[in-house]
Order: structure tokens, then C-alpha cells, then sequence
């Protein structure tokens, strides 16, 4: 439960007219308004429902009537001077809001039921949330504003969600009302006495400090470590509170805290595991929202004393979210405390860990900070969602390179049945896995068999799409290889094929594969990878590379034009590029992205295109080489696409797959990048595809929306050819080509 003082926009007048009421339950996006009298007592409710009802049952339906013609007079409030506990009660599942009145009736608060999990500001966090990160200032700002804002400034670079400050009212916090020097105390005492007599903001530059943090678009928190300090915080309307591991077993701050009605993060350093099960008692009873943060209050702490074990069982004990507050050297720690489901982590930033004062030592300077923000989202990541295990992208790939199949040793005619004898298990994995061969042992073959043909699923449940004649406003063809480029287009009738070429290909006779003059039309695929682990690179700033990358969209080039020969249908093909622009670390800033695409253009400037059409591909976020998955920067973004091909007179080939992954990773509008590509494209690559990175997905089984799709493409690029660029659809004699040319049959592309 939250409570929040900030009423005004759920607040009318009696005598308010109803569009007036209207408009605030519209501004407030809550459903519900309050109406008070003149002097704020609280008199009646007016939600949507009550608006619904008199709309459909008034014979004078006048919308400049008063309010009070139809608020509900039997509503629901509480005092404000209940506890939140027994506040709590009066939510149901229709009712998420109450009014608080004070001993007058006046309307001066509301109670708002939180959500499962710790709302704070704009934050849920919960077992399902990112991370909740606070980069502690605490007092590392030495006494100077200035330095603060700086630190302010780093910490929103390293992309905290929060910064944390400390506030201390000395005469009230210390038995000597926060003299320095005092001779009865120890000398901790007196050390930590004097570096908050030095280095303490006064209580209006730390609202300064909010007010900054707020501008720059970050959540300031801050610790009160007395009542005074408390009160001057709430008073400034923070949106919550961090307890101290020092005051964790406080329960007049607990209880002060939590009539505020705003929700808690509190350290446990110090404290037994009898101290925190009292203090979560306590607030169980008051009814505050809290989150607690598994600490050890040692500067530094010992790895040794860390026990990071022990957040499962504080779980337990809290019956809510869970965090880390860390003061240990370095930052691997919290990277595990996020793998043991910690959601808040809290470490001290620094500027200079050599500056005066015990906390410097203790905490991360700005880029150890960042790095370990982006190493908590890579292991967030890498959490998952649990539940039953399924095969990723990458898996699958490579699972078809490196992982073993069914396959026949002698030549079979059809209708026979597969013996034992008959299959052995041989590599790739192209075909049925190993563990099927007893459910195909005994099956009738349903076509004829060459020693070293693969089974597939087809040959045990015989349910496959069939080879036919398709029907399209446009030209269509499909992917092949020179080695199946027969058999899979024996009995059709496509307008042309587009030929995916290994590098191995760039080297063998065209005379072996192709025997007089082809009937169809032709497109050509770059290969992407060369010998030597070559990818090609046209964005690169290593000057060799380059020219090794040219040199071979040469020779692909020159292959493209010979392939001419026996394909003259197709005087200028199209030759389908992957340009280059990964790296391997992250994505590059979007600055630095012009000069990749310059690169490219004079690199392409380099290479005689007269013989063919050349399309680069658009490209996907996280691309598969293969070597694994890396950044792609460009080819990405819609604007940058249309900028460069209006600049340079060069068209794409639109990969569906890849740009529907990349709006799903950047939450762009498909329809609006389609609107923006599509006048500079050239051929198609149609196919669907999952997230951010699951490329090639059979046509309908994805996120794409192929009815906007075949609508945009008829309005921007109505005579444009394309392939179904279907992952793994050649098998089993082109299956999954097949399914997908149905498909969009049937929805009338």
C-alpha cells in the first residue's frame, strides 16, 4: 500500500459540473474522483462505473449538471490516523484507491493498493523486475555541491536508477549534540563525528541534489538517521525512504517512517536473525511496504563474511522482495547476489577511492559502476524464465553443424520396410536425431532412398506440404544451393532462384551443375563467411581487412556475372550483400555509426556493380555468425537505410525476419519501418521471426503480421520479388519451402 498526500487531481468541488469531473478522472487515469465541500470535507466519490450508470439510466443526460446530481454518497474512507494495516483491509478487487480524512473529514490524503512487489517511484520491483540499482553518494561529495552534481552526472551515465544521499541533524542524532572532538567517545566515534562536521550538505543543498537528480531523470533517495531529518524529507515528498543498517532495529524511526505511508528499503547489517524477524513483524503490523537488503556493516567486508547463502533465507523471513547492499572491494559479489534473486543492489561511487573519508574506500569509481550495471542485465539475461527447457537460435544451428542423424547405407525403393540394418548414425545433424530409431525401425518408406539420404520427421508421421504451382502478384522463387538446384525445382513453375553461395562455391566449375541454357531467372546471396574465418567487412577500420573483404565481393561479383551464361533470363541480378558494421562487445554508439556507413559506400565504390543489382541486406540486432551471436549497427534503423540509399543510389534487400526483430529489440512500429524501407527495396527475403533473435521461423509461426505485411508491400513495392527465406527449408526435399509458398498463397500475396 502507498500513501500519497499529492491529491489534487483526484479532487472536485460540490457544485463542479460533470465534464469537469470528467476531465480529472481522464487526467488522473485512475478511474475516480472525490468531491469536497468548500472546506475540504470529504462528501461523496464519482468513479467511472457511477458516471456509466447514470448515463445509461437518466432521462437528462447534461453533462454541465453539478457533480453532486450524481456521486456516490455511500463511499468508502478511512481516518488518516489508522494504521496502514487496518487501512489495508477495505481494499477488495474493485476498490484500489481510499480516501484518508483528518479528524475534521477532510479530504487530505489517499491509500493506493500497490501491485505484487515494492512500488517506489516509478519502479515495481518484484521477482520479475530488473534490478533495482542504487549508486550510494552518501557523504562522498566531501561538502561540495559541486561534486555532488558530478557524481550525480557519472552515476547517470553509468545508467543507475538511483542515487542515494544522507541526511543527519547532529544535535539531535548525538548524545553531544554532534560536537566534534567530544573526549568521552571513542575514537571511531570521534573520527565519524568529525567527517560529518566537515563534509555534510546542509538539508537545503540536499534538496538541491533531488531537484537535480530529478532533471537528469533519476530516482534521489536518501537515509534520514534521526526524526528531524525524517520529517524535513517527507516534507520535501520523497518517494521513499532507505533505513540504515543502524536504525534497522529503531522501531520509533520504523514506525515514524511507515505512518508516512511510503515504502522502505532497509538494510540488515548488525542486526540477529531475532532483530530482523522483530522488525519485520513490526512492519508486517503498520502495514508499510519494505524490501530488505541482506548487508554486512564491516568496512571493507571480508569476502569470508559476506554469506550471499543467506538471501534465500532472508526471503523467507521478509515474505517480500529481497536485495543486496554491499560494502566489499570490487563488484562480483553483487553479480552473484542477482543470480540468488537479489532485485535491489546498493553500492557506494566514488570519484577517487584516495579522497578523505572511510565510505571512498568502499565504494566503485564511475566505470567499475557502469561495468558492473552491465554485467548485473548480461546475468539478468542470463537468468531466463526457467521452465521447460527449449533449444535457442544458436543451439539449433548448431546442432545441425556438429550433432549426428539417421541415415540410410543402401538404396531403397519406396514402399519397403526400414530394417535395423538398413540406418546407421552418421554427422550433421541434418536430419532425424539418434533417439528416434526405434520409432523408424519397422515404418513402410514413402519415397525412394539413396545410400547417405537423411530420415526426417516426415518418413515416422507422413504429414508434409507437397511441391505444387503457386500463384503470386509478383515474381517468386526460392533459395537453393547449386547442388539441390534441380531437384528442387523439378515440376515447378517459379519465376527465379536465388543462389546462397559458400565460399567454396566462388571456386567450382558452373559446368558441373548446370547443363545448357536455364528457363528461369536468377538472384545471388554474398557468401558471408570466406576461408581464414573471414567474414566480410565493408565498415571496418583495419585498412587490410578491408581489402581482403573487397577482394572477395569481387570474385562474388564475378561469379554473379557468369552465372549469367546459363541463366540469361536475368540479364542483371540481383546480388544480395551482408555489408558488414558488427563488433563483438556492444553496440556502438549512435554517433559513431556515420562513419561505418561511409566506409561502406566507399568501399562499394571500389567494386565494378555494372553486371548486377546489388541489395544489402537489412540486418538484425544480434546477428548469428559463426563464431556465435554479435552487435549488428547497421543496416537497423529505418532512418538510417533511407539516408544512405538517397545518399548513395545503393537499394536493400529487406530481410523481414531481421527487421522484425530488430523493431521487437527497439520497440519500433513494423508498419512505420516498413513505410520508411520499403520505396529503396528491391527483393525480399519473406519470413518470420520470434524476439529479438530467433531468425528464419517458419511463416506464421512468429510475431510478424503477415496481413500488414502483404498490405504495405501491395502499396510500397507492388512489383518486387521475393523468396521465403524459411531456416532449414530445403530439407527433405524443400518442406519448408513448400509450407511457407501456401501460406502466403492463402493470404494473397
Amino acid at each position: 500500500m502507498r500513501i500519497e498526500k499529492k491529491i489534487r487531481g483526484y479532487l472536485v468541488f460540490s457544485g463542479d459540473c460533470i465534464l469537469d469531473a470528467l476531465k480529472r478522472i481522464n487526467d488522473n487515469k485512475s478511474r475516480i474522483v472525490f468531491v469536497v465541500q468548500d472546506n475540504g470535507v470529504l462528501i461523496g466519490s464519482l468513479s467511472d462505473g457511477d458516471l456509466r450508470r447514470w448515463m445509461t439510466q437518466t432521462g437528462e443526460f447534461d453533462l454541465n449538471l453539478a457533480v453532486d446530481r450524481v456521486m456516490n454518497r455511500a463511499f468508502v474512507s478511512r481516518p488518516q490516523s489508522e494504521s496502514q494495516k487496518e487501512i489495508a483491509r477495505y481494499f477488495d478487487h474493485k476498490r484500489d484507491i481510499i480516501p484518508l480524512t483528518d479528524e475534521q473529514g477532510r479530504f487530505v490524503a489517499l491509500a493506493r493498493k500497490s501491485p505484487t512487489g515494492l512500488q517506489i517511484g516509478d519502479f515495481l520491483i518484484n521477482d520479475q523486475s530488473p534490478t533495482f540499482i542504487i549508486a550510494e553518494l552518501g557523504n562522498n561529495h566531501n561538502g561540495d555541491i559541486g561534486l555532488a552534481k558530478e557524481l550525480v552526472n557519472l552515476a547517470v551515465e553509468a545508467k543507475v536508477d538511483c542515487v542515494k544521499f544522507q541526511m543527519r541533524d547532529l544535535s539531535s542524532l548525538y548524545s553531544n549534540q554532534g560536537k566534534s572532538g567530544e573526549a568521552g567517545y571513542d575514537l571511531g566515534s570521534q573520527y565519524t563525528l568529525d567527517l560529518l562536521n566537515k563534509f555534510q550538505l546542509s538539508n537545503d543543498e540536499i534538496c538541491q541534489m533531488f531537484d537535480y537528480c530529478k532533471k537528469l531523470g533519476v530516482l534521489p533517495l536518501c537515509t534520514p538517521w534521526d526524526l528531524v531529518s525524517m520529517r524535513v524529507l517527507d516534507n520535501y515528498g520523497l518517494e521513499g525512504f532507505k533505513v540504515a543498517s543502524a536504525d534497522f532495529t529503531n522501531y520509533e524511526m520504523l514506525e515514524a517512517l511507515a505512518k508516512t505511508g511510503k515504502p522502505l528499503i532497509c538494510s540488515t547489517g548488525m542486526s540477529t536473525e531475532a532483530e530482523i524477524r522483530g522488525s519485520v513483524s513490526l512492519m508486517r503490523d503498520l502495514g508499510v511496504p519494505y524490501a530488505l537488503l541482506h548487508c554486512n556493516s564491516t568496512y571493507p567486508t571480508p569476502f569470508k563474511d559476506v554469506n550471499l547463502s543467506y538471501l534465500q533465507r532472508l526471503k523467507e523471513l521478509a515474505g517480500s522482495v529481497v536485495g543486496y547492499s554491499g560494502h566489499e572491494r570490487g563488484y562480483a559479489v553483487p553479480l552473484a547476489a542477482v543470480a540468488l534473486g537479489a532485485r535491489v543492489v546498493e553500492k557506494h561511487f566514488t570519484i577517487d577511492r584516495g579522497m578523505e573519508g572511510s565510505d571512498h574506500k568502499v565504494s566503485l569509481l564511475p566505470e567499475e559502476f557502469a561495468d558492473m550495471i552491465r554485467q548485473i542485465r548480461n546475468v539478468e539475461e542470463a537468468m531466463g524464465q526457467g521452465g521447460e527447457r527449449e533449444l535457442t537460435q544458436g543451439e539449433m544451428i548448431n546442432r545441425e553443424n556438429l550433432a549426428k542423424s539417421l541415415v540410410i547405407n543402401c538404396d531403397v525403393p519406396q514402399g519397403r520396410v526400414i530394417e535395423r540394418q538398413m540406418v546407421v548414425v552418421k554427422s550433421p545433424g541434418q536430419g532425424l536425431q539418434p533417439n528416434r530409431l526405434n520409432e523408424l525401425v519397422g515404418k513402410l518408406t514413402l519415397r525412394d532412398f539413396k545410400a547417405g539420404d537423411f530420415f526426417f520427421e516426415t518418413d515416422i508421421t507422413p504429414i508434409s506440404a507437397k511441391k505444387m504451382s503457386y500463384h503470386f502478384t509478383r515474381p517468386y522463387g526460392i533459395p537453393a544451393r547449386y547442388h539441390d538446384y534441380k531437384a528442387l525445382i523439378q515440376g515447378m513453375q517459379i519465376d527465379f532462384v536465388e543462389f546462397h553461395l559458400s565460399y567454396h562455391d566462388l571456386d567450382v566449375k558452373l559446368a558441373d551443375y548446370f547443363s545448357g541454357v536455364q528457363t528461369i531467372g536468377y538472384a545471388v546471396h554474398s557468401p558471408e563467411l570466406f576461408a581464414g574465418d573471414h567474414i566480410l567487412d565493408l565498415a571496418t577500420d583495419d585498412s587490410d581487412y578491408l581489402e581482403h573483404s573487397i577482394a572477395e565481393l569481387k570474385r562474388t561479383v564475378a561469379v554473379a556475372a557468369e552465372l549469367n551464361t546459363y541463366f540469361p533470363a536475368t540479364p542483371k541480378p540481383v546480388l544480395v550483400l551482408n555489408a558488414g558494421g558488427w563488433t563483438t562487445q556492444g553496440f556502438l554508439p549512435v554517433i559513431a555509426r556515420a562513419a561505418l556507413y561511409e566506409r561502406v559506400a566507399k568501399a562499394l565504390k571500389q567494386v565494378d556493380l555494372s553486371s548486377v543489382q546489388l541489395a544489402i541486406q537489412t540486418m538484425p540486432p544480434f546477428p548469428w555468425h559463426f563464431g556465435g551471436q554479435s552487435y549488428h549497427n547497421l543496416f537497423i534503423d529505418p532512418n538510417e537505410i533511407a539516408e544512405f540509399c538517397q545518399r548513395t543510389g545503393h537499394h536493400v534487400c529487406l530481410d523481414v525476419s531481421h527487421s522484425m526483430m530488430a523493431c521487437n529489440y527497439y520497440h519500433w512500429d513494423f508498419k512505420e519501418f516498413l513505410k520508411k524501407v520499403l520505396p529503396y527495396t528491391i527483393h525480399l527475403h519473406v519470413v518470420d521471426a520470434k524476439g529479438v533473435d530467433g531468425e528464419g521461423i517458419q511463416i506464421g509461426q512468429g510475431d510478424v503480421d503477415f496481413s500488414m505485411l502483404r498490405d504495405c508491400l501491395k502499396d510500397y513495392a507492388p512489383a518486387i520479388q521475393f523468396i521465403p527465406e524459411v531456416w532449414q527449408g530445403h530439407k527433405n526435399k524443400g518442406e519448408g519451402f513448400w509450407s511457407a509458398l501456401e501460406f502466403l498463397e492463402k493470404n494473397d500475396f
